[in-house]
Protein backbone atom coordinates (compact mmCIF):
# COMPACT_ATOMS: atom_id res chain seq x y z
CA UNK A 1 0.00 0.00 0.00
CA UNK A 2 1.27 3.07 -1.03
CA UNK A 3 1.47 6.37 1.32
CA UNK A 4 -1.04 7.94 -0.55
CA UNK A 5 -3.57 5.01 0.28
CA UNK A 6 -2.74 4.91 3.72
CA UNK A 7 -5.98 5.74 5.56
CA UNK A 8 -5.27 9.18 7.21
CA UNK A 9 -4.30 9.00 10.79
CA UNK A 10 -6.48 10.40 13.53
CA UNK A 11 -4.56 11.61 16.12
CA UNK A 12 -1.96 14.55 15.67
CA UNK A 13 1.10 14.90 13.54
CA UNK A 14 4.03 16.18 12.63
CA UNK A 15 6.01 16.12 9.45
CA UNK A 16 8.59 13.67 10.61
CA UNK A 17 5.15 11.35 11.05
CA UNK A 18 4.52 11.28 7.89
CA UNK A 19 5.32 10.44 4.40
CA UNK A 20 3.84 13.71 2.25
CA UNK A 21 2.89 13.30 -1.06
CA UNK A 22 5.05 16.03 -2.85
CA UNK A 23 1.97 16.50 -5.40
CA UNK A 24 -0.48 16.75 -2.88
CA UNK A 25 -1.31 20.72 -4.04
CA UNK A 26 -1.76 19.65 -7.75
CA UNK A 27 -3.90 16.73 -6.40
CA UNK A 28 -6.33 19.52 -4.80
CA UNK A 29 -6.46 21.80 -7.64
CA UNK A 30 -7.75 18.80 -9.52
CA UNK A 31 -10.42 17.97 -6.96
CA UNK A 32 -11.23 21.52 -6.78
CA UNK A 33 -12.38 21.63 -10.59
CA UNK A 34 -14.91 19.04 -9.76
CA UNK A 35 -16.83 20.99 -7.23
CA UNK A 36 -16.21 24.23 -9.32
CA UNK A 37 -18.14 23.41 -12.44
CA UNK A 38 -20.64 21.33 -10.37
CA UNK A 39 -21.27 24.64 -8.04
CA UNK A 40 -21.01 26.72 -11.57
CA UNK A 41 -23.32 25.09 -13.37
CA UNK A 42 -26.58 25.06 -10.75
CA UNK A 43 -25.69 29.14 -10.22
CA UNK A 44 -25.22 29.73 -14.32
CA UNK A 45 -28.42 27.61 -14.97
CA UNK A 46 -30.48 30.41 -13.34
CA UNK A 47 -29.65 32.77 -15.21
CA UNK A 48 -30.15 30.95 -18.59
CA UNK A 49 -33.83 30.48 -17.17
CA UNK A 50 -35.86 33.13 -19.46
CA UNK A 51 -33.88 32.00 -22.93
CA UNK A 52 -34.56 28.69 -21.84
CA UNK A 53 -38.59 29.64 -21.30
CA UNK A 54 -38.55 31.39 -24.93
CA UNK A 55 -36.10 29.00 -26.59
CA UNK A 56 -37.76 25.72 -25.44
CA UNK A 57 -41.53 26.92 -24.88
CA UNK A 58 -41.23 26.18 -21.40
CA UNK A 59 -43.59 26.53 -18.62
CA UNK A 60 -42.54 27.72 -15.22
CA UNK A 61 -43.08 24.51 -13.39
CA UNK A 62 -40.64 23.12 -16.42
CA UNK A 63 -37.93 26.09 -15.45
CA UNK A 64 -38.15 24.37 -11.83
CA UNK A 65 -37.31 21.21 -13.17
CA UNK A 66 -34.72 22.17 -14.98
CA UNK A 67 -33.17 23.41 -11.82
CA UNK A 68 -34.60 20.98 -9.52
CA UNK A 69 -33.96 18.18 -11.30
CA UNK A 70 -30.20 18.14 -10.62
CA UNK A 71 -29.93 18.88 -7.07
CA UNK A 72 -32.31 16.48 -6.07
CA UNK A 73 -30.83 13.36 -7.96
CA UNK A 74 -27.81 14.76 -6.23
CA UNK A 75 -29.43 15.17 -3.08
CA UNK A 76 -30.46 11.67 -2.98
CA UNK A 77 -27.05 9.88 -4.05
CA UNK A 78 -24.17 11.62 -2.40
CA UNK A 79 -24.15 9.36 0.31
CA UNK A 80 -24.19 5.95 -1.87
CA UNK A 81 -21.55 7.92 -3.90
CA UNK A 82 -19.21 8.52 -1.56
CA UNK A 83 -19.92 4.41 0.10
CA UNK A 84 -19.67 3.18 -3.09
CA UNK A 85 -16.30 5.37 -3.88
CA UNK A 86 -14.93 3.63 -0.50
CA UNK A 87 -15.69 -0.12 -1.84
CA UNK A 88 -14.10 0.75 -5.43
CA UNK A 89 -11.69 2.88 -5.39
CA UNK A 90 -11.93 6.41 -4.89
CA UNK A 91 -10.33 7.49 -8.41
CA UNK A 92 -12.27 5.42 -10.39
CA UNK A 93 -15.03 6.73 -8.89
CA UNK A 94 -14.40 10.19 -9.47
CA UNK A 95 -13.36 9.29 -12.95
CA UNK A 96 -16.46 7.74 -13.54
CA UNK A 97 -17.98 10.87 -12.39
CA UNK A 98 -16.41 12.89 -14.51
CA UNK A 99 -17.39 10.91 -17.49
CA UNK A 100 -20.99 10.77 -16.82
CA UNK A 101 -21.23 14.62 -15.57
CA UNK A 102 -19.45 15.70 -18.88
CA UNK A 103 -21.47 13.36 -21.01
CA UNK A 104 -24.77 14.72 -19.36
CA UNK A 105 -23.45 18.31 -19.81
CA UNK A 106 -23.07 17.60 -23.72
CA UNK A 107 -26.45 15.96 -23.98
CA UNK A 108 -28.15 19.36 -22.23
CA UNK A 109 -26.42 21.29 -24.81
CA UNK A 110 -28.31 19.24 -27.71
CA UNK A 111 -31.61 19.28 -25.56
CA UNK A 112 -34.30 19.47 -28.31
CA UNK A 113 -37.46 20.36 -25.67
CA UNK A 114 -37.38 21.03 -22.28
CA UNK A 115 -38.92 17.32 -21.01
CA UNK A 116 -35.18 16.11 -22.30
CA UNK A 117 -33.30 19.14 -20.47
CA UNK A 118 -34.73 18.08 -17.56
CA UNK A 119 -33.73 14.34 -17.87
CA UNK A 120 -30.32 15.35 -19.11
CA UNK A 121 -29.78 17.54 -15.79
CA UNK A 122 -30.71 14.32 -14.09
CA UNK A 123 -28.02 12.45 -15.57
CA UNK A 124 -25.44 15.45 -14.93
CA UNK A 125 -26.54 14.79 -10.90
CA UNK A 126 -25.85 11.46 -10.79
CA UNK A 127 -22.06 12.47 -12.74
CA UNK A 128 -21.97 15.44 -9.88
CA UNK A 129 -22.91 13.28 -6.61
CA UNK A 130 -20.31 10.96 -7.76
CA UNK A 131 -17.63 13.97 -7.41
CA UNK A 132 -17.94 15.64 -4.39
CA UNK A 133 -17.84 13.28 -1.58
CA UNK A 134 -15.21 11.59 -3.21
CA UNK A 135 -12.91 14.51 -3.96
CA UNK A 136 -13.15 15.01 -0.21
CA UNK A 137 -12.26 11.63 0.67
CA UNK A 138 -9.45 12.01 -1.84
CA UNK A 139 -8.27 14.93 -0.21
CA UNK A 140 -8.87 13.42 3.37
CA UNK A 141 -6.36 10.88 2.21
CA UNK A 142 -3.81 13.08 0.40
CA UNK A 143 -3.17 14.91 3.25
CA UNK A 144 -1.85 13.14 6.05
CA UNK A 145 -0.57 16.18 8.37
CA UNK A 146 -3.59 18.04 10.26
CA UNK A 147 -2.28 21.46 9.72
CA UNK A 148 -2.31 21.17 5.54
CA UNK A 149 -5.49 19.16 5.51
CA UNK A 150 -7.66 22.18 7.53
CA UNK A 151 -5.96 24.40 5.11
CA UNK A 152 -6.65 21.94 1.96
CA UNK A 153 -10.55 21.95 3.32
CA UNK A 154 -10.59 25.49 3.72
CA UNK A 155 -9.06 26.27 0.14
CA UNK A 156 -12.18 23.42 -1.10
CA UNK A 157 -15.11 25.57 0.99
CA UNK A 158 -13.68 29.16 -1.02
CA UNK A 159 -14.18 27.54 -3.99
CA UNK A 160 -18.71 26.83 -3.52
CA UNK A 161 -17.83 30.89 -2.59
CA UNK A 162 -15.99 31.46 -5.81
CA UNK A 163 -18.28 29.57 -8.19
CA UNK A 164 -21.01 31.30 -6.61
CA UNK A 165 -19.60 34.72 -7.59
CA UNK A 166 -18.32 33.36 -10.86
CA UNK A 167 -21.36 31.42 -11.98
CA UNK A 168 -23.64 33.85 -12.76
CA UNK A 169 -21.86 36.09 -14.61
CA UNK A 170 -20.15 33.64 -16.44
CA UNK A 171 -23.27 32.21 -17.15
CA UNK A 172 -24.57 35.48 -18.45
CA UNK A 173 -21.92 35.99 -20.35
CA UNK A 174 -22.30 32.88 -22.20
CA UNK A 175 -25.97 33.32 -23.31
CA UNK A 176 -25.38 36.99 -24.10
CA UNK A 177 -22.67 35.79 -26.39
CA UNK A 178 -23.94 32.56 -27.70
CA UNK A 179 -27.06 30.72 -26.20
CA UNK A 180 -28.06 28.65 -23.20
CA UNK A 181 -26.92 25.90 -24.19
CA UNK A 182 -23.05 27.71 -24.18
CA UNK A 183 -23.13 26.84 -20.37
CA UNK A 184 -23.12 22.98 -21.04
CA UNK A 185 -20.45 23.40 -23.35
CA UNK A 186 -17.99 24.61 -20.60
CA UNK A 187 -18.09 21.25 -18.47
CA UNK A 188 -17.10 19.18 -21.31
CA UNK A 189 -13.36 20.14 -21.64
CA UNK A 190 -13.05 20.57 -18.12
CA UNK A 191 -14.48 17.37 -17.38
CA UNK A 192 -12.22 15.76 -19.96
CA UNK A 193 -8.96 17.55 -19.02
CA UNK A 194 -9.64 16.42 -15.24
CA UNK A 195 -10.02 13.30 -16.33
CA UNK A 196 -7.06 13.15 -17.75
CA UNK A 197 -5.31 14.64 -14.81
CA UNK A 198 -6.73 12.17 -12.39
CA UNK A 199 -5.55 9.38 -14.42
CA UNK A 200 -2.17 10.58 -14.39
CA UNK A 201 -1.55 11.90 -10.93
CA UNK A 202 -4.41 11.27 -8.35
CA UNK A 203 -3.28 7.91 -6.87
CA UNK A 204 -5.76 5.28 -5.96
CA UNK A 205 -7.34 4.86 -2.37
CA UNK A 206 -9.95 2.66 -0.51
CA UNK A 207 -11.33 2.75 2.47
CA UNK A 208 -9.87 -0.14 4.89
CA UNK A 209 -13.26 -0.84 5.99
CA UNK A 210 -15.94 -0.10 3.68
CA UNK A 211 -19.27 0.58 4.20
CA UNK A 212 -21.94 -1.82 2.88
CA UNK A 213 -24.33 -0.50 0.22
CA UNK A 214 -28.25 0.46 1.49
CA UNK A 215 -30.64 -0.20 -1.22
CA UNK A 216 -33.59 0.08 0.41
CA UNK A 217 -32.34 2.92 2.55
CA UNK A 218 -31.40 4.40 -0.93
CA UNK A 219 -34.77 3.87 -2.51
CA UNK A 220 -36.94 5.47 0.01
CA UNK A 221 -34.57 8.32 0.22
CA UNK A 222 -35.18 8.96 -3.65
CA UNK A 223 -38.90 7.82 -3.46
CA UNK A 224 -38.95 10.82 0.02
CA UNK A 225 -37.46 13.48 -2.29
CA UNK A 226 -38.88 12.69 -5.73
CA UNK A 227 -42.54 13.02 -4.78
CA UNK A 228 -42.87 15.63 -2.18
CA UNK A 229 -40.64 17.55 -4.49
CA UNK A 230 -42.91 16.84 -7.98
CA UNK A 231 -45.82 17.46 -5.63
CA UNK A 232 -44.89 20.87 -4.85
CA UNK A 233 -43.84 21.72 -8.43
CA UNK A 234 -47.27 20.47 -10.17
CA UNK A 235 -49.49 22.25 -7.44
CA UNK A 236 -50.42 25.20 -9.10
CA UNK A 237 -51.20 23.63 -12.03
CA UNK A 238 -52.84 20.06 -10.68
CA UNK A 239 -54.18 22.16 -7.51
CA UNK A 240 -53.03 22.30 -3.86
CA UNK A 241 -56.13 20.50 -3.14
CA UNK A 242 -55.78 17.85 -6.26
CA UNK A 243 -55.92 14.24 -5.46
CA UNK A 244 -52.13 14.53 -7.35
CA UNK A 245 -50.71 16.43 -5.01
CA UNK A 246 -52.10 15.10 -1.83
CA UNK A 247 -51.66 11.65 -2.91
CA UNK A 248 -47.91 12.59 -3.58
CA UNK A 249 -47.44 14.31 -0.34
CA UNK A 250 -49.20 10.76 0.93
CA UNK A 251 -46.47 8.79 -0.72
CA UNK A 252 -43.87 11.16 0.60
CA UNK A 253 -44.90 10.52 4.13
CA UNK A 254 -45.55 6.97 4.01
CA UNK A 255 -42.14 6.78 2.47
CA UNK A 256 -40.46 8.91 5.28
CA UNK A 257 -41.93 6.37 7.93
CA UNK A 258 -40.50 3.78 6.57
CA UNK A 259 -37.18 4.92 5.93
CA UNK A 260 -36.68 5.72 9.76
CA UNK A 261 -38.34 2.31 10.64
CA UNK A 262 -36.13 0.66 8.89
CA UNK A 263 -32.95 2.75 9.10
CA UNK A 264 -33.36 2.35 12.58
CA UNK A 265 -32.99 -1.93 12.20
CA UNK A 266 -30.47 -1.56 9.96
CA UNK A 267 -26.93 -2.77 10.99
CA UNK A 268 -25.27 -0.04 8.56
CA UNK A 269 -28.14 2.25 7.48
CA UNK A 270 -27.63 4.91 4.82
CA UNK A 271 -28.49 7.56 7.48
CA UNK A 272 -28.96 6.18 11.08
CA UNK A 273 -31.59 8.02 12.45
CA UNK A 274 -30.30 8.05 15.83
CA UNK A 275 -27.92 10.81 14.57
CA UNK A 276 -31.12 12.97 15.29
CA UNK A 277 -31.02 12.27 18.40
CA UNK A 278 -28.86 15.38 18.88
CA UNK A 279 -30.14 18.58 19.05
CA UNK A 280 -26.36 19.98 17.00
CA UNK A 281 -27.05 17.41 14.43
CA UNK A 282 -30.73 17.48 13.98
CA UNK A 283 -30.77 21.50 13.97
CA UNK A 284 -27.60 21.69 11.65
CA UNK A 285 -29.17 19.64 8.89
CA UNK A 286 -32.09 21.82 9.11
CA UNK A 287 -30.89 25.12 9.36
CA UNK A 288 -28.99 23.27 6.25
CA UNK A 289 -32.42 23.18 4.05
CA UNK A 290 -33.74 26.44 5.43
CA UNK A 291 -30.82 28.26 4.47
CA UNK A 292 -30.14 26.43 0.57
CA UNK A 293 -33.67 27.11 0.23
CA UNK A 294 -33.28 30.72 0.84
CA UNK A 295 -30.64 30.55 -1.97
CA UNK A 296 -32.64 28.71 -4.46
CA UNK A 297 -35.37 31.12 -3.93
CA UNK A 298 -33.13 34.43 -4.32
CA UNK A 299 -31.89 32.46 -7.10
CA UNK A 300 -34.76 31.69 -8.95
CA UNK A 301 -36.92 35.14 -7.80
CA UNK A 302 -34.09 37.19 -8.88
CA UNK A 303 -33.30 35.32 -11.84
CA UNK A 304 -36.73 36.33 -13.57
CA UNK A 305 -37.45 39.34 -11.52
CA UNK A 306 -34.03 41.07 -13.09
CA UNK A 307 -34.57 39.81 -17.02
CA UNK A 308 -38.37 39.48 -17.69
CA UNK A 309 -39.47 42.48 -14.72
CA UNK A 310 -36.33 44.68 -15.77
CA UNK A 311 -35.66 43.78 -18.62
CA UNK A 312 -32.40 43.13 -18.19
CA UNK A 313 -29.75 40.86 -20.63
CA UNK A 314 -28.43 38.08 -19.10
CA UNK A 315 -24.93 39.17 -18.69
CA UNK A 316 -26.35 42.44 -16.47
CA UNK A 317 -28.54 40.31 -14.18
CA UNK A 318 -25.59 38.06 -13.50
CA UNK A 319 -23.39 41.27 -12.89
CA UNK A 320 -26.08 42.60 -10.48
CA UNK A 321 -26.26 39.66 -8.20
CA UNK A 322 -22.44 39.79 -7.56
CA UNK A 323 -23.02 42.32 -4.71
CA UNK A 324 -24.35 39.60 -2.80
CA UNK A 325 -21.84 36.44 -4.26
CA UNK A 326 -18.74 38.81 -3.36
CA UNK A 327 -20.04 39.59 0.29
CA UNK A 328 -20.34 35.70 0.51
CA UNK A 329 -17.04 35.38 -0.03
CA UNK A 330 -15.70 37.78 2.13
CA UNK A 331 -17.94 37.14 4.98
CA UNK A 332 -17.58 33.28 5.21
CA UNK A 333 -13.53 33.68 6.08
CA UNK A 334 -14.18 35.98 8.46
CA UNK A 335 -16.94 33.47 9.76
CA UNK A 336 -14.80 30.97 10.38
CA UNK A 337 -12.45 32.75 12.19
CA UNK A 338 -15.64 34.26 14.83
CA UNK A 339 -16.53 30.33 15.31
CA UNK A 340 -13.26 29.20 16.24
CA UNK A 341 -13.11 31.90 19.25
CA UNK A 342 -17.10 32.34 19.66
CA UNK A 343 -18.38 28.81 19.11
CA UNK A 344 -21.35 28.82 15.85
CA UNK A 345 -24.22 30.15 17.92
CA UNK A 346 -24.23 34.18 17.34
CA UNK A 347 -22.38 33.38 13.74
CA UNK A 348 -25.77 31.49 13.30
CA UNK A 349 -28.14 33.80 14.57
CA UNK A 350 -26.76 37.09 13.18
CA UNK A 351 -26.66 34.97 9.28
CA UNK A 352 -30.51 34.66 9.80
CA UNK A 353 -31.20 38.17 10.88
CA UNK A 354 -29.58 39.32 8.07
CA UNK A 355 -31.56 37.02 5.43
CA UNK A 356 -34.89 38.62 7.01
CA UNK A 357 -33.72 41.73 6.93
CA UNK A 358 -32.92 41.05 2.98
CA UNK A 359 -35.90 39.45 2.52
CA UNK A 360 -38.14 41.87 3.96
CA UNK A 361 -36.79 44.34 2.32
CA UNK A 362 -37.99 42.64 -1.40
CA UNK A 363 -41.22 41.86 -0.54
CA UNK A 364 -42.34 45.07 -2.00
CA UNK A 365 -40.28 44.52 -5.06
CA UNK A 366 -41.61 46.20 -8.26
CA UNK A 367 -40.75 47.45 -12.30
CA UNK A 368 -39.03 50.48 -10.71
CA UNK A 369 -37.08 49.31 -7.28
CA UNK A 370 -34.07 51.53 -7.02
CA UNK A 371 -30.73 49.79 -8.11
CA UNK A 372 -29.50 50.92 -4.58
CA UNK A 373 -32.30 49.41 -2.78
CA UNK A 374 -31.62 46.43 -4.61
CA UNK A 375 -27.70 46.02 -3.82
CA UNK A 376 -28.23 46.92 -0.38
CA UNK A 377 -30.80 43.94 -0.04
CA UNK A 378 -28.02 41.56 -2.56
CA UNK A 379 -25.25 42.58 0.33
CA UNK A 380 -27.47 41.96 3.60
CA UNK A 381 -28.22 38.75 1.93
CA UNK A 382 -24.57 37.78 1.35
CA UNK A 383 -23.18 38.55 4.92
CA UNK A 384 -26.59 36.01 5.92
CA UNK A 385 -25.82 33.20 3.72
CA UNK A 386 -21.91 34.16 4.23
CA UNK A 387 -22.38 33.63 7.98
CA UNK A 388 -24.84 31.00 8.57
CA UNK A 389 -23.41 28.23 5.89
CA UNK A 390 -20.00 28.04 7.00
CA UNK A 391 -20.74 26.64 10.56
CA UNK A 392 -23.58 23.88 9.58
CA UNK A 393 -20.72 21.41 9.03
CA UNK A 394 -18.89 22.39 12.30
CA UNK A 395 -22.23 22.07 14.05
CA UNK A 396 -23.11 19.03 12.60
CA UNK A 397 -20.16 17.11 14.29
CA UNK A 398 -20.35 19.02 17.16
CA UNK A 399 -20.09 16.08 19.84
CA UNK A 400 -19.84 12.86 17.25
CA UNK A 401 -17.27 10.10 17.43
CA UNK A 402 -14.46 10.84 15.33
CA UNK A 403 -15.22 7.86 13.17
CA UNK A 404 -18.80 8.83 12.24
CA UNK A 405 -17.38 12.75 11.34
CA UNK A 406 -17.48 12.02 8.13
CA UNK A 407 -21.15 10.57 7.64
CA UNK A 408 -22.30 13.66 9.94
CA UNK A 409 -20.51 15.89 7.08
CA UNK A 410 -21.83 14.09 4.10
CA UNK A 411 -25.84 14.06 5.48
CA UNK A 412 -25.07 18.10 6.11
CA UNK A 413 -24.41 17.98 2.37
CA UNK A 414 -27.12 16.46 1.76
CA UNK A 415 -29.08 18.64 3.44
CA UNK A 416 -28.00 21.74 1.27
CA UNK A 417 -29.04 19.95 -1.80
CA UNK A 418 -32.08 18.80 -0.13
CA UNK A 419 -32.79 23.07 0.77
CA UNK A 420 -31.67 24.01 -2.87
CA UNK A 421 -34.30 21.82 -4.59
CA UNK A 422 -37.37 22.67 -2.17
CA UNK A 423 -36.27 26.23 -2.60
CA UNK A 424 -36.80 26.24 -6.18
CA UNK A 425 -39.85 23.97 -6.19
CA UNK A 426 -41.55 25.91 -3.16
CA UNK A 427 -40.86 29.51 -4.00
CA UNK A 428 -41.66 28.88 -7.69
CA UNK A 429 -44.51 27.47 -7.13
CA UNK A 430 -46.13 29.86 -4.44
CA UNK A 431 -44.70 33.37 -5.71
CA UNK A 432 -44.38 32.55 -9.50
CA UNK A 433 -46.64 30.30 -10.22
CA UNK A 434 -48.24 31.03 -13.91
CA UNK A 435 -47.05 34.49 -14.35
CA UNK A 436 -44.93 35.40 -17.13
CA UNK A 437 -45.10 39.04 -17.78
CA UNK A 438 -42.82 41.15 -16.48
CA UNK A 439 -45.22 43.31 -14.14
CA UNK A 440 -47.18 39.85 -13.00
CA UNK A 441 -43.13 38.64 -12.03
CA UNK A 442 -42.55 41.34 -9.60
CA UNK A 443 -45.63 41.45 -8.38
CA UNK A 444 -45.71 37.70 -7.84
CA UNK A 445 -42.01 37.36 -6.14
CA UNK A 446 -43.83 38.90 -2.91
CA UNK A 447 -45.06 35.72 -1.34
CA UNK A 448 -41.80 34.02 -2.27
CA UNK A 449 -39.49 36.47 -0.26
CA UNK A 450 -41.79 36.18 2.73
CA UNK A 451 -41.43 32.70 2.20
CA UNK A 452 -37.61 32.85 2.60
CA UNK A 453 -37.65 35.57 5.70
CA UNK A 454 -39.34 32.55 7.67
CA UNK A 455 -37.23 30.14 6.80
CA UNK A 456 -34.37 33.00 8.25
CA UNK A 457 -36.52 33.29 11.23
CA UNK A 458 -36.47 29.61 12.28
CA UNK A 459 -32.40 30.09 11.56
CA UNK A 460 -32.69 32.28 14.09
CA UNK A 461 -34.32 30.18 16.39
CA UNK A 462 -33.03 27.23 15.98
CA UNK A 463 -29.42 28.88 16.03
CA UNK A 464 -30.19 29.37 19.87
CA UNK A 465 -31.86 25.86 20.52
CA UNK A 466 -28.97 23.51 19.01
CA UNK A 467 -26.06 25.07 20.60
CA UNK A 468 -26.78 25.89 24.32
CA UNK A 469 -25.75 23.19 27.36
CA UNK A 470 -28.95 21.22 26.70
CA UNK A 471 -28.01 20.60 22.55
CA UNK A 472 -24.43 19.83 23.78
CA UNK A 473 -25.90 17.19 26.36
CA UNK A 474 -28.30 15.54 23.40
CA UNK A 475 -24.91 15.17 21.21
CA UNK A 476 -23.05 13.12 24.15
CA UNK A 477 -26.10 10.59 24.62
CA UNK A 478 -26.40 10.34 20.78
CA UNK A 479 -22.44 9.69 20.58
CA UNK A 480 -22.40 7.04 23.14
CA UNK A 481 -25.56 5.21 21.58
CA UNK A 482 -23.69 5.14 17.84
CA UNK A 483 -20.73 3.99 19.64
CA UNK A 484 -22.71 0.76 21.09
CA UNK A 485 -24.32 -0.56 18.08
CA UNK A 486 -24.46 -3.87 18.32
CA UNK A 487 -22.48 -5.75 15.67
Amino acid sequence: MTPAEQPAPTGSATAADVVRDPRRWFILAICCSSLFVVVLDSTAVNVALPNMRADLGASTAGLQWAVSAYTLVLASLLMLSGSTGDRIGRVRMFQIGLAVFSTGSLLCSLAPNIELLIVFRMLQGVGGSMLNPVAMSIIRNTFDDPRERAQAIGVWGAMIGLSMAFGPVVGGGLVELESWRAIFWINVPVGVAAMVLTHRFVPESRAPTARRIDPVGQVLVIVFLATVVFAIIQAPDAGWASLQTLGLLAVSAVSLVLLVVYESRCHEPLIDPRFFRSAPFAGASLIAVLAFVSLGGFLFLNTLYLQEARGLSPLHAGLYTLPMAVTTVVVAPVTGRIVGRFGTRWSLAAGGAAIVVSAIMLTGLGRDTSVAWLFASYVLFGVGFGSVNPPITNTAVSGMPAEQAGVASAVASTSRQVGSSLGVAIVGAVAVGTATSGAAVAESSHPGWWIVAGCAVAIVVLAFASTGAWARGTAERAAAALRTRPS
